[in-house]
């Protein structure tokens, strides 16, 4: 974990740099702001709080978009997810760090990699996929706070607009944090720190409002997946790091 000095202005950094990047995209705080909670207040506690940030950012998008929700077209991907977060918590609960850091690196850099390539599955389509892609990002949600990738990969070849994309992903990201939150329980942190996380989180989410109109959206999106991209390479890095006196010996 960082330095007393310097862990709060850290901790605020990120949590307000990942909601702004969020509000701005529409998606990113698990994708950007995940891989340096993880690195600054360690795997367990730093996807927790990448879950209780999901909470918070869905149900506050929803007040304004809870129209627009398709329960019938979220009933499979959450349920494939209320399976599937179980075993993500258990997964990260069992694992050594080394070993755990490695596989969230490795697996965000992939999932920046397959977005960033625009690819098309067929299988992820109807009832199948939603089945597949709830199940899949219930686990990495629960494990790695990344559930969003395995959703956008689900509504891109399902043919989903941006305007039908925003409220449904709203909706599916409270309701998988929520249930993450509650497989894996809150980190210990201080009400102080709380409460830094919290003014940091409302504070990024109105800047990402005032400079949303000011971005494109392409641009947006070249920036988060750069970042992301950077953080899981630094928190793969990290992970094989430690995994290389074991792997020496």
């Amino acid at each position: 974990m960082a330095s007393s000095w310097a862990f709060l202005p850290l901790l605020g950094g990120i949590v307000l740099f990942g909601a702004a990047v969020q509000r701005m995209a529409g998606i990113g705080f698990g994708l950007v702001a995940a891989p340096f909670l993880v690195l600054l207040v360690g795997p367990v506690d730093g996807v927790v709080l990448a879950n209780c940030a999901g909470v918070a950012i869905s149900g506050l998008g929803l007040l304004a978009t809870w129209r627009g929700v398709r329960l019938r077209a979220m009933v499979p991907l959450v349920a494939a997810a209320a399976l599937t977060v179980p075993l993500g918590a258990a997964v990260a609960r069992s694992l050594p760090e080394p070993v755990l850091l490695t596989g969230l690196g490795a697996l965000l850099s992939a999932l920046v990699l397959l977005l960033l390539s625009g690819v098309r599955m067929p299988a992820l389509r109807g009832t199948g996929g939603a089945l597949a892609a709830g199940a899949a990002s219930g686990f990495m949600n629960s494990s790695a706070g990344l559930g969003g990738p395995a959703v956008s990969l689900y509504a891109a070849n399902a043919g989903w607009s941006a305007r039908e994309f925003v409220p449904n992903a709203q909706f599916y990201g409270l309701l998988v944090n929520v249930f993450s939150i509650a497989a894996k329980g809150l980190p210990g942190l201080s009400r102080p720190t709380w409460l830094l996380w919290g003014v940091a989180l409302g504070a990024g989410l109105l800047v990402g409002h005032r400079v949303a109109a000011r971005t494109p959206e392409r641009r947006t999106r070249q920036v988060i997946f750069t970042l992301a991209l950077g953080g899981g390479l630094v928190t793969l890095g990290k992970g094989l790091w430690l995994l290389l006196p074991g792997l020496l010996g």
